[in-house]
């Protein structure tokens, strides 16, 4: 049986220090449960959560949107160019068993409409009012972490 995929989601360039401490410690718990991470394996959320998987001990594999291995983020376990740019959000997406999404920008919105069109669950901490269903949305870090490890592990199993 292999273990549970989670996309971890969230801003790059625009995130906040709450938005990179949210995700540290997202990485960093989601580790410990023995889940896998994904990522969009750049700076931002995406690299706050590397670097707290890293810290618990995970693997985070970040699909990159562009043609090289030197654009991941330090923290990255495994980084996978894929040279598709912002399409890599549909890889991302169609990896996981769950997303996760911390707040939101343009891109994480791209990926969560992706999501709940495909019917993965989405936990969504802070971000945007969301106009349809399927997007769980909480400001609590820990009701999102049960929630989308609760709903990965649903999924991953066969």
């Amino acid at each position: 049986m292999h273990p549970p995929y989670v996309a971890v989601i969230g801003p790059g360039a625009g995130a906040t220090e709450q938005d990179c401490d949210h995700a540290r410690r997202a990485g960093e718990w989601l580790a410990r449960q023995g889940i896998i991470v994904l990522s969009g394996g750049l700076g931002g959320v995406m690299g706050a959560t590397a670097e707290g998987v890293r810290d618990g001990g995970g693997t985070c594999v970040g699909l990159l949107p562009g043609s090289s291995r030197a654009e991941a983020h330090p923290a990255q376990t495994v980084a996978i160019p894929t040279g598709l740019g912002e399409l890599r959000n549909g890889l991302l997406v169609r990896a996981a068993d769950a997303v996760l999404a911390i707040n939101t920008s343009w891109g994480t919105m791209s990926e969560v409409a992706l999501a709940v069109r495909t019917e993965v669950p989405v936990v969504m901490l802070g971000g945007w009012p969301m106009p349809a269903s399927g997007v769980v949305v909480t400001d609590s870090l820990d009701e999102a972490l049960d929630r989308v490890a609760a709903y990965a592990r649903d999924r991953a199993t066969p």
